[in-house]
């Protein structure tokens, strides 16, 4: 039984069809079957899909004439051979036979074949589809909070045709020595200066997506050096103490082994950001001292000493007073001595033990 290859009148016995090669088009005469393909063919998440058109010239003594794909008849002639919905006649004259296919995809790729019987003899031309598809990054590592010193693997995956690129690259703080051209970005024994955006870039020749991932890294409280602090009576004092930790640290004041809190009279505790802020409102004799600033999170805790000492203002008597009073620890006098009578003192002195 002889095989039916397509409708009645074809001389199959002839009809032979040409290699292919995975290229835009392909033609076994002179005459060239265009695809109007505009790229990309397909987003995962687009709104609208587009088209091709496959067009194949025809000549003068065409008997019949037909579309294939792989070994599916799409339209002989203008008889529809297809079930496809998408699939529809273009044009069918002397000059030209166009189909179009609507909202192609990845199982539209392959070989096509215009096949035309002449009354000498068959001629077929092939074209291979090659449906391109942007990347899409489908797997992504979430985003990481972890310790000082632990081992991180950040992985990103992405589909496309063709295979998409992948690179890493630390994004923000900028880091050009933290890089990967691999699915995969590996961070040994990670450092505070490490945690920021990392960036990944999956791209081929249709177009490039870029996802992010926020690595966050927590490591215990240090302070900053305490500065002592000197302050009048009666006047104000504002001790300052900086913590750098994440997670941010809970900052504790202490005098002695005490803890001072905020509703003591005539003291206020502030925390802004990094920095807590200890004032007195009216500095008392009983508020020199040492004051300890302890900062604290889940991962340790650090501490620093800052002094609050006494200024004295000088008084009136003093000021009138020159470098050479002396003032009686007794009576509270004092006395006044100009140079030219100390210098006469010490004459004598020496006059004396001679």
């Amino acid at each position: 039984m002889q095989r039916r290859c397509f409708p009645k009148g074809w001389d199959c016995s002839r009809l032979r069809l040409i290699g292919w090669a995975p290229m835009l088009y392909q033609e076994s005469s002179s005459r060239r079957i265009k695809i109007l393909y505009p790229f990309p063919v397909k987003q995962a998440e687009a709104s609208r899909f587009l088209w091709i058109f496959l067009n194949c010239s025809q000549g003068d003594f065409v008997t019949h004439t037909a579309w294939l794909n792989r070994s599916s008849i799409l339209y002989a002639g203008e008889d529809k051979w297809s079930v496809d919905p998408r699939v529809s006649l273009v044009v069918l004259n002397q000059d030209e036979f166009t189909i179009k296919i609507e909202d192609v995809d990845l199982m539209d790729e392959g070989q096509y074949i215009c096949a035309v019987q002449t009354r000498r003899r068959p001629r077929t031309t092939s074209v291979h589809v090659i449906v391109q598809v942007p990347p899409k990054i489908v797997n992504l590592s979430k985003d990481l909070v972890v310790n000082e010193g632990s081992n991180v693997t950040l992985m990103c995956l992405a589909n496309g045709k063709p295979e998409p690129v992948i690179m890493w690259r630390m994004l923000s703080p900028s880091d050009d020595s933290l890089s990967s051209d691999t699915e995969v970005l590996e961070i040994p024994f990670i450092t505070r200066q490490r945690a920021g955006t990392y960036e990944c870039t999956a791209a081929n020749d249709i177009a490039v997506d870029v996802q992010t991932v926020e690595l966050t890294v927590n490591y215990p409280p240090s302070v900053s050096e305490g500065r002592d602090v000197g302050t009048t009576l009666g006047q104000r004092g504002v001790l300052l103490c900086e913590a750098d930790a994440v997670p941010k640290a809970d900052i504790e004041w202490y005098r002695d082994d005490r803890r001072i809190f905020n509703d003591l009279d005539g003291i206020e505790i502030e925390d802004a950001g990094a920095i807590s802020k200890l004032t007195f409102f009216n500095v008392s004799e009983i508020d020199y001292g040492n004051y300890t600033c302890v900062a604290i999170n889940k991962l340790g805790s650090a501490n620093t000493s800052i002094v609050l000492y006494e200024i004295i203002e000088p008084t009136s008597s003093t000021l009138l007073q020159g470098p050479g009073a002396v003032q009686d620890g007794n009576s509270g006098t004092s006395t006044v001595f100009t140079p030219a009578c100390l210098l006469l003192i010490l004459l004598l002195q020496l006059l004396l033990k001679f």
